[in-house]
């Protein structure tokens, strides 16, 4: 069985500083080079006749391919991959290292933030360096761990390492696949309980994982607490001690190592959530009290991440340095995906998407970030799929230094964007220092909200970002919010909580007018829950179609909101402490279009029979395996609309679920030779893709036994590692 391992089109040329620039090697470092392919433990694999040692530089050679053997607590300075380093399968590893990059350069140096070489585009049969850490059809087994622990040390730059960084090379790192990484609890559980029930099987959830417990009750309620959101949270971890079969309720039993110290709500449809962080293979920081490690994928990379733990990451208060970051990529990796990950204790974001195109983020969980979690940056960033994650304690931080958005606080939103035209569905934000999800887009010296976004053919054009509506944000949950579940190009509270209700009226207003969505193309929200928070919506545009909205145990559910021009249907509200709509704002503006022609003229927006969905779907192919000669495809799609078909190659795929949200289908590659995969979507609508997502399915030995081989790539198209 082979994976093919998908990267997106080409993009410009990148070039951001010179070699003869480049951070160099300390003179006291050991350089350590490949001589041949062989194990990492072999002395004949290194010129030095020994297998690196503490304080080693290594590096890779093009040409070889090393296999990672050992558990070793050597630490070296530097794993500089240009050929590929693997991971074995059938032992426990554990790599040790100051610095991993994954580069065409064979100079040793120690950049751990910018890209000293980025390739322009990809040609046919060109060398690509790989870091495979599992791979997604051979991940490592349950019954072995790998780790990577990234060390300071000492001469590095101490704002751009540890780190782990590729610079347009394959990274592969997959864990033991997980029915489950977060489920709902079943029934409550109190002070004291040393188990709770939770909705579904968790039977791969394994004795002596870690899982956390999410809190509902907002800090808001607690009368007399000191220290910061952080150190107030309620959100628990505990270790499994034992997992049960289904009980006469019909819920599953945890059993964990101490007793909790909060209660847990859950009644009906507002339920906190159990979510396991334990994965067996891990990326960490050595020292998360002093210097911490950051990961970071350049432009023309490939591979993608699924069932893995990164944790202890994030560099505080300093911008790019996340624990898991899509740095301007662009979309040259298209259909590229983060599948089960679990990412906590990070001192900076969970999950960034700069300048980055067509990610799917699935079945993550994100826990305890100071600043925002799962964070689009720029608003630059379009066609992402965001679905069915966790983002849970999410704390306040503060304004990074140089960060793209000159307005924006850092105060802590499970998920934060600057651009919607991307896909939210099935996501929940719990105990959140300020927001669920808040989607910040404005004017101001500094920034210009028009902004070059990728078009459905290929081109980029500049486009006014306040006004791209979602492409789907649809069963989104927030609960146990200290002010917001959503807020949409609202108000900031000012520093020091006051509200200069007036004033921010008149800005809210001024800004709506701005910026209007066109007629017949609003900010859809579908089907949002929020509960035990102080305002659940708030909205700061006209052209907003809340279409079922679900608010329980909070102060208010429409909070000061500009109503102008927007449709609310489907809104039930239970425990409201305010109001079910409180200050609603109007700019005064008629609800006719004067543009629009007849005698009775037509609203910008009323309702589902008035939208206009004018955006074709978007088709991400994030898997390929082939099994002899066939070949199994994977995929998800963005719109707006329901689907009515993928086509791949002239034959439908078959739906997994909703409406070809996901979807597969097995080809027959009828010889040898490269096969040819075209895939593209058809909604309801009849839009079909301008674009379609290409791959080539090829075949090759190389020395290790499986294949590698690269293909020609195609506008807006896909290359492949077999």
């Amino acid at each position: 069985m082979k994976t093919f391992v998908l990267f997106a089109r080409p993009i410009c040329v990148i070039l951001l500083t010179s070699l003869l620039s480049a951070a160099t090697v300390a003179n006291e470092a050991t350089i350590v080079r490949s001589t041949q392919s062989g194990s990492w433990s072999s002395p004949t694999t290194w010129d030095s006749g020994k297998a690196p040692q503490t304080g080693d530089s290594v590096v890779i050679g093009k040409d070889h391919h090393i296999l990672y053997d050992v558990e070793s607590n050597k630490v070296l300075r530097l794993v500089q991959i240009a050929g590929k380093l693997e991971f074995a399968r059938d032992r426990n590893t554990l790599l040790e290292v100051g610095l991993i990059t994954l580069t065409s350069s064979e100079i040793p140096t120690e950049e751990g933030f910018d890209c000293l070489e980025l390739p322009t585009h990809i040609h046919p049969g060109q060398h690509q360096a790989e870091l495979l850490i599992g791979t997604p059809d051979q991940p490592i087994p349950v019954e072995h761990h790998a780790t990577i622990r990234l060390h300071y040390v000492e001469g590095m730059d101490k704002e751009s390492c540890p780190a782990l960084l590729n610079c347009g090379g394959r990274l592969e790192i997959h864990g033991e696949p997980m029915q489950r990484t977060w489920v709902k609890m079943h029934r409550g559980s109190e002070v004291g309980d040393t188990s709770v029930v939770v909705d579904e099987s968790v039977a791969d959830w394994r004795e002596g994982d870690r899982i956390i417990v999410t809190s509902t009750e907002r800090q808001r309620d607690r009368r007399g607490s000191r220290g910061g959101f952080l150190d107030n949270a309620q959100t628990e971890m505990r270790q499994i001690v034992r997992v049960g079969s289904k009980d006469f309720t019909g819920g599953y039993p945890i059993r964990f190592d101490k007793p909790l110290t909060f209660d847990h709500y859950a009644v009906g449809d507002f339920r906190a959530e159990v979510a396991n962080l334990t994965r067996n293979v891990v990326i960490e920081s050595a020292q998360p009290d002093g210097v911490r490690g950051h990961t970071m994928i350049h432009a023309h990379s490939s591979g993608s991440i699924s069932y893995a733990e990164f944790r202890h990451l994030g560099k505080r208060d300093l911008l790019g340095r996340y624990s898991l970051h899509f740095h301007l990529c662009g979309d040259t990796m298209r259909g590229s995906s983060v599948i089960g990950a679990s990412i906590w204790d990070s001192h900076n974001r969970f999950l960034t998407i700069h300048g980055t195109d067509a990610i799917v983020v699935r079945d993550c969980v994100g826990y305890k970030s100071i600043g925002h979690g799962f964070f689009l940056e720029d608003g630059t960033e379009v066609n992402n799929i965001l679905d069915r994650n966790l983002a849970v304690t999410v704390g306040p931080g503060k304004p990074l230094p140089k960060q793209v958005i000159p307005f924006d606080p850092n105060r802590g939103a499970g998920f934060w964007f600057a651009n919607c035209q991307n896909v939210f569905t099935r996501n929940v934000a719990a105990e959140c220092a300020e927001y669920g999800y808040r989607f910040d887009c404005k004017e101001e010296d500094g920034y210009d909200p028009v902004r070059p976004i990728r078009q459905p053919n290929g081109e980029v054009v500049q486009q006014d970002t306040r006004v791209m509506p979602f492409i789907r944000f649809q069963d989104n949950e927030a609960h146990t919010m200290k002010f917001f579940c959503l807020n949409l190009r609202g108000v900031t509270r000012p520093e020091g909580g006051g509200l200069d209700i007036y004033n921010q009226n008149l800005t809210l207003a001024k800004e709506a007018a701005e910026a209007m969505p066109a007629g017949g193309v609003p900010f859809w929200i579908r089907d949002f829950r929020c509960w035990k928070a102080n305002w659940a919506v708030h909205l700061g545009t006209t052209g907003v179609f809340v279409d079922g909205l679900d608010v329980f145990d909070s102060d208010v559910a429409i909070w000061r909101s500009i109503m102008d021009r927007s449709g609310y249907r489907r809104i039930t509200t239970e425990k409201m402490r305010v109001n079910d709509i409180h200050n609603p704002l109007s700019m005064g503006m008629p609800e006719e279009d004067e543009n629009e022609s007849g005698s009775e003229g037509r609203r910008r927006f009323g309702g589902v029979s008035s939208f206009k969905d004018s955006m074709p779907p978007t088709t991400m192919i994030t898997k390929a395996v082939r099994e002899g000669n066939l070949v199994r495809i994977e995929g998800s799609v963005a719109d707006t609309s329901d689907l009515k078909q993928v086509v791949v190659n002239g034959r439908l795929a078959r739906s997994v679920r909703d409406s070809f949200v996901q979807w597969e289908i097995v080809l027959e590659a009828e010889s040898a030779a490269p096969l040819q995969v075209i895939a593209a979507a058809e909604d309801v609508n009849g839009l079909t893709e301008v674009v379609p997502h290409e791959i080539y399915v090829g075949s090759g030995a190389s020395s290790s036994g499986s294949s590698h081989q690269h293909v020609k790539t195609m506008p807006a198209h896909t290359h492949i590692h077999q």
